[in-house]
């Protein structure tokens, strides 16, 4: 039985079918890879946009930055959004939104236009994420989840790998406005995709809008990504930035004071009480707090440090892609034999041992060593996010699915912004004054801060284990396959 099918409040269509339930997943994971390429690739057209445009780099900030805070602010609706209006009509507005922001991002001669248009973007992007994960909850039985999480979870891995290198290729050889314009067939064709074989989800009740939430939560949610976007530099000055915490605390404050005293919160936090729930997001922000900030060392490590070109930096980043591609079909497997608990609580251990094994990287370290470490990095990265993602609905009920995976993309949303700026944080620690530019202080300080967001990961496997050997069996088979055994 499907999520769907025992959600007395939630109306569905007919049972997918196994055509649906082929290409769904591929439509939601091109929509998935849109979003994640698209926070990364245009990094390394920084410059290039910024000579364009008649501008100081450093104001092209902005428009990196008014991206990440439209998926921060606009997340939390997008479950609201599914239940009132259906999942195939917010999906493919989404989409559309994403595309058309992508279109004028690309025809943009002003910064301030480009800022604005960033936003539309991320309007669209923060819709995409949970609305798709919901819809696959709905459509998937329990048993049949992992193989569809693991399998939409891979652009997620690839994006951010693909992003720098993608952006410097089209840089070099093209045009940066194209870096906007590859959106626009992509998008088309999911359109399309999304109304021929996308199921329509939408509550037959839908709750009322929690308009006071939403601002206090947007507020809050909004200024902290934003103070976490210029940490450490000196746009802003401690007084401002300590202002700005003080008014994102209170607004959350305000929000979770008033989500415990009302029918219809924009965020169930009551949803904390499932253990399953608890565990799996809070060791999901915990865990890509030393994971998070790895995409953004490598290239340091290794342009900067090692002195690479960003096309071979790229290069080397692939590994961890292909390990999550190839090594896809072995995840439900591992956690069908070990259960979640052994397999988060193991696989957090080793993902921290292996970042700090990257410590050993230096100018005498054999390509093929890199290799090996970055590949076996993205096996074990791959199948702790399939894990985390999947345990989230393992007992909550199917009325409640939105709102689960609403939490579930905030927090992860704001994780990656978080496991940036601490990696950041942590290097410049370590790389005190102006030692940034020098390679070798670069690979010490560097590798200081492998070893210290590693140890940070190796502790984070305590949130998992509250967890029952039993918990999440009804995805993971776990206990079926022990009373067959």
């Amino acid at each position: 039985m499907s999520l769907a099918s025992s959600a007395a409040g939630v109306s569905a269509p007919p049972p997918a079918g196994a055509a649906v339930k082929r290409l769904l997943p591929w439509l939601v994971a091109v929509a998935f890879f849109m979003e994640s390429l698209d926070t990364t690739i245009l990094n390394t057209a920084v410059p290039a946009i910024a000579k364009a445009l008649a501008v100081v780099p450093l104001s092209m900030k902005a428009v990196l930055s008014s991206y990440t805070l439209s998926l921060a602010v606009f997340i939390p609706i997008s479950g609201w959004m599914a239940d009132r209006f259906g999942t195939r009509r917010v999906f493919s507005s989404a989409i559309g939104l994403f595309t058309l922001g992508s279109l004028l991002c690309g025809l943009c001669n002003n910064i301030h236009l480009l800022v604005a248009c960033r936003i539309l973007q991320g309007c669209g992007g923060a819709m995409m994420v949970p609305v798709g994960r919901l819809t696959l909850v709905r459509t998937f039985p329990k048993a049949e989840l992992i193989r569809a999480m693991s399998f939409v979870a891979i652009p997620a891995l690839i994006g951010p790998m693909l992003g720098p290198l993608t952006g410097g290729l089209i840089v070099g050889y093209l045009h940066w406005r194209v870096i906007f314009f590859l959106n626009l067939p992509v998008g088309l064709l999911g359109l399309y995709m999304v109304y021929r074989h996308l199921p329509d989800y939408r509550e037959k009740n839908s709750r009322p809008l929690d308009v006071m939430g939403l601002i206090l939560f947007g507020i809050g949610i909004g200024v902290l990504a934003y103070v976490l976007e210029v940490f450490g530099e000196h746009t802003l000055s401690g007084v401002v930035m300590l202002e700005l915490l003080a008014v994102s605390a209170l607004c959350l404050a305000g929000y979770g004071w008033r989500a415990t005293r009302i029918e219809f919160p924009l965020l169930r936090l009551t949803l904390f009480r499932i253990r399953t729930f608890r565990s799996s997001v809070s060791g999901s922000f915990f865990t890509r707090l030393g994971i998070g900030g790895i995409p953004f060392l490598f290239p340091l490590l290794y342009q900067v440090g090692l002195g690479f070109t960003p096309i071979q930096s790229g290069l080397l980043m692939m590994p961890q892609a292909i390990a999550a591609m190839s090594l896809k079909i072995t995840m439900p497997r591992i956690l069908r034999y070990f259960g979640y608990r052994t397999v988060l609580v193991a696989n957090t251990v080793m993902l921290g041992v292996m970042i700090v094994s990257f410590a050993t990287i230096s100018a005498g370290t054999p390509v093929w060593v890199i290799v090996l470490q970055v590949f076996t990095f993205g096996f074990l990265t791959s199948l702790q996010y399939t894990s985390m993602n999947t345990l989230v609905y393992a007992d909550v009920a199917g009325e409640e699915a939105s709102g689960a995976s609403t939490i579930a993309s905030t927090t992860q949303q704001m994780s990656i912004s978080f496991g940036v700026a601490t990696a950041s944080l942590v290097t410049a620690w370590f790389i005190p004054g102006q030692g940034h530019n020098n390679g070798p202080e670069m690979i010490e300080g560097i590798h200081k801060t492998f070893m210290a967001l590693g140890g940070f990961t190796i502790l984070s496997a305590l949130i998992f284990s509250e967890l029952k050997p039993t918990d999440g069996a009804t995805v993971s088979r776990h206990q079926t396959m022990q009373h067959v055994g």
